[in-house]
């Protein structure tokens, strides 16, 4: 058969036979509010987009396992179609997924979502102490200093125009809070995103396009393939 690029398209003798040179990237995202114009797939779309543009380009040294498609969103509760795990509850989901990749030489898990990082990286810390290849990358919004796009602004808006456009409602596009996200942190934290944001925006989705999406995908996808030559070694 082919070399395929996504696991679930595989048959286990294929896997089997080239797990052994092989790294796995597992996508992690969420389901969640973003805003009143994206899809509540946003982090897990970017995710999956970003491991295959990556395993595309290091040809047969990866594959794309399905994505985690919950994550820790708890901030985003208080809008309809929320569904979060929680911390705790994904940090066991990952560290058992790390743990029944043994199969494979290496793996890496690519996070879209930033309420993620904090499991993330201790579930990562749980397997590397296992003796296993276990890494993590997540991919970065602007400084909240010099930009306020920290959810369902500028940037994700044109990274989904560029992925998914027709999932994009771009008339019903609108700008939430636009103040760097540190100074939102303590309110945010305390009541929940709704709680400053009634739409559900932190940044100003107002000038994104497919072409500014693109020109993100590139940069994102050069940033996650470089972690992996460096980290995956």
């Amino acid at each position: 058969m082919s070399d395929p690029i996504d696991l679930a398209s595989a048959t286990w003798p294929h896997v089997e036979a080239v797990a052994g040179d092989r790294t796995l990237l597992v996508p992690v995202g969420s389901t969640e509010q973003h805003g009143p114009h994206l899809p509540l797939d946003t982090d897990t779309r970017i995710a999956s987009a970003l491991a295959r543009a990556a395993a595309e380009r290091l040809g047969n040294r990866v594959l794309v396992a399905p994505a985690v498609a919950f994550g820790a969103s708890g901030e985003h509760a208080d809008f309809a179609g929320t569904l979060s795990i929680g911390t705790d509850a994904l940090i066991t989901v990952l560290v058992e997924l790390g743990r029944s990749a043994d199969a494979f030489a290496r793996f890496m898990f690519v996070n879209g979502h930033g309420g993620n990082v904090g499991a993330l990286q201790r579930a990562v810390i749980t397997l590397q102490s296992e003796s296993r290849n276990a890494h993590a990358w997540s991919w970065s919004l602007p400084d909240p200093d010099t930009g306020a796009d920290a959810h369902a602004g500028r940037t994700e808006t044109s990274l989904l125009l560029a992925i998914d456009p027709e999932l994009v409602e771009l008339d019903a596009a609108e700008p939430g809070r636009t103040e760097p996200i540190t100074d939102l942190l303590p309110a945010l934290r305390t009541n929940g995103v709704r709680s400053v944001s009634p739409n559900g925006v932190l940044g100003d989705p107002t000038g994104a396009s497919a072409s500014e999406g693109r020109t993100l995908l590139i940069r994102l996808v050069d940033d996650l393939v470089a972690d992996l030559l460096r980290d995956v070694q």
